[in-house]
C-alpha cells in the first residue's frame, strides 16, 4: 500500500479484512454461497484497493499461510485410509493417472497457446494440485459423507503429493539444465521431498509415543496437535523442505497408527476456523491485477480449466465401474475436484522464496486460473456433492463441530 507503513497496515487493515470476510461468510453461507468463495472475494477486494501485504511483511504472512494449510493437510491426512488403496487399487491408479495426465496435457497445451518453454513445466506441475482447504471446508459446511466425498478427499491428497513431487522434480531439472549443478538439483528435489516425508513420519512416531488419552475435553488434544504442527512448519521451512508434504505425512501416519484422538476438534475448532479465514483472504490478496490485462494469462487459464475439468471427469467416469461406483458418481467425483488455489499459490510462493527464477513468471501466468478456480471451484464442488445426494444441507455446519462420520471405506469404494 503506497504511502502506508507496512507494519501499521498489517496491524490495522488485515484484522479488519479478516473480520469482514468472516461476517460476510456467515451472512451468505446460509443462502448457499460457499464460505470459501466469500473469503477469497474479500481478499480480492482488499487487493484491488491496495491492501495486499508488502514485501516487508509478506514473509511472515506467507509462513502463517503455510501453517494454516499445514493444519488442513494434517486433517486431510488423518482422513486418508491407506488400506482403501490396498483393497481397491483402482482409486490409487485413478489419482496417479489423472495427475500425470493433467501435467502432460497442460504442458503440451501451454506450448500451443504460446507460453514459453521455460515456464511451462512449473505451471503444469502446480496445475496438478487440488485445493484441500477448499474441498475440506465445503465438505464440512455441507456435512457431506459418502462415496463421492471420500473419493474426492483421497484423490485430492494424491494430487497434492504428486504436485509437490513434480514441483521438486522440475526445480531439480531447472538447476541441472541451467547451471549443471548436480548438488543443487539433488538438494532441491530428492533431498527436499524425501526429508519432508521423513520429518512428518518422525514427528508422528514421537507423537504416537507420548500423546495418549484419555483427555477430558477436546481442547487439550487439539492444542497439542496444533503446537506439533507449528514446530513442523517452522523446522521444515528453516531446512528448506516442504511443510505441506511433511504435514500430510504426519497426518497419514497417525491415522495408520490409530493414534489420532477421537475427541480432538474437527477442523481444529476455532483456531482452524480463524486460520482458514486468513488463508483464503491471503490467497485473494495475492492477486496480480496487472497480469489480468494480458491475453496469454487468460489463455493459460483456459488450458488449466479445460484440463482440470475434462481429465478428472472422463477418467473417473470411465473407470467408475471397475473402481466400485457408478458412472454418475464417478463423473461427479471428477467435477468436485475442480478447486485449485491455496495449495498452488503456496507452492509457487515457496519456490520463489527458495530462489527458483521461473516461479515468479509461473505465478504470473496462473493469475486468471487461480482467480476463477478459487472463486467458482467451491460452488462446483458444492453442486457436485448435493447432486450426489451426500450433503446434509438441512442445517449449515459450524467449523469445529463434528460432521457425520464418513462410511468405512470398502473395496467397492
Amino acid at each position: 500500500m503506497n504511502g502506508w507503513d507496512a507494519n501499521l497496515a498489517t496491524l490495522t487493515v488485515w484484522p479488519a479484512l479478516l473480520w469482514l470476510a468472516w461476517w460476510s461468510g456467515e451472512r451468505l453461507q446460509p443462502r448457499g454461497v460457499p464460505r470459501v468463495s466469500v473469503y477469497v472475494a474479500v481478499g480480492l477486494a482488499g487487493s484491488a484497493v491496495g491492501f495486499a501485504p508488502e514485501p516487508a511483511t509478506g514473509g511472515a504472512l506467507a509462513l502463517l499461510a503455510q501453517f494454516a494449510l499445514s493444519l488442513v493437510l494434517f486433517e486431510l491426512g488423518c482422513r486418508i485410509h491407506l488400506g482403501w488403496f490396498r483393497h481397491n487399487p483402482w482409486v490409487l491408479l485413478i489419482g496417479v493417472v489423472q495427475s500425470l495426465a493433467i501435467f502432460g496435457a497442460v504442458y503440451w497445451a501451454l506450448g500451443a497457446v504460446g507460453v514459453g518453454a521455460q515456464w511451462r513445466p512449473l505451471v503444469a506441475a502446480v496445475a496438478v494440485a487440488a485445493s484441500p482447504a477448499s474441498l475440506l471446508r465445503v465438505t464440512h459446511d455441507l456435512r457431506a459423507a459418502g462415496q463421492v466425498a471420500e473419493r474426492v478427499l483421497h484423490l485430492a491428497a494424491i494430487q497434492c503429493v504428486l504436485a509437490v513431487l513434480l514441483v521438486k522434480g522440475v526445480t531439480g531439472h531447472w538447476y541441472l539444465s541451467a547451471a549443471g549443478d548436480w548438488t543443487q538439483a539433488l538438494l532441491t528435489s530428492v533431498y527436499a521431498a524425501g526429508l519432508s516425508v521423513a520429518l512428518g513420519v518422525a514427528l508422528a512416531v514421537v507423537v504416537a509415543a507420548v500423546v495418549r488419552g484419555p483427555f477430558e475435553g477436546a481442547t487439550a488434544p487439539t492444542v497439542g496437535y496444533a503446537l506439533a504442527l507449528v514446530w513442523l512448519t517452522v523446522v521444515a521451512d528453516a531446512l528448506r523442505l516442504s511443510p505441506l508434504l511433511a504435514a500430510l505425512s504426519f497426518g497419514v501416519l497417525l491415522r495408520e497408527r490409530r493414534v489420532f484422538v477421537a475427541n480432538a476438534q474437527r477442523d481444529f475448532g476455532s483456531l482452524g476456523w480463524l486460520l482458514g479465514v486468513f488463508l483464503f483472504v491471503y490467497v485473494g490478496s495475492r492477486m496480480s491485477w496487472e497480469a489480468l490485462a494480458h491475453s496469454n494469462v487468460w489463455a493459460a487459464a483456459a488450458v488449466v480449466l479445460a484440463a482440470r475439468v475434462a481429465i478428472p471427469v472422463a477418467l473417473n467416469a470411465v473407470l467408475a465401474v471397475p473402481s466400485g461406483t457408478t458412472v454418475r458418481k464417478g463423473a461427479l467425483t471428477g467435477v468436485a475436484l475442480l478447486p485449485m488455489s491455496a495449495m498452488t499459490l503456496l507452492l509457487l510462493e515457496r519456490s520463489i522464496a527458495l530462489g527458483l527464477p521461473p516461479a515468479a513468471q509461473a505465478l504470473w501466468h496462473l493469475t486468471a486460473a487461480l482467480l476463477w478456480l478459487e472463486l467458482l471451484g467451491p460452488w462446483v464442488t458444492q453442486w457436485a456433492l448435493v447432486a450426489a445426494r451426500e450433503a446434509a444441507v438441512a442445517r449449515p455446519a459450524t467449523p469445529g463441530s463434528a460432521p457425520p462420520v464418513p462410511p468405512a471405506p470398502s473395496s467397492g469404494g
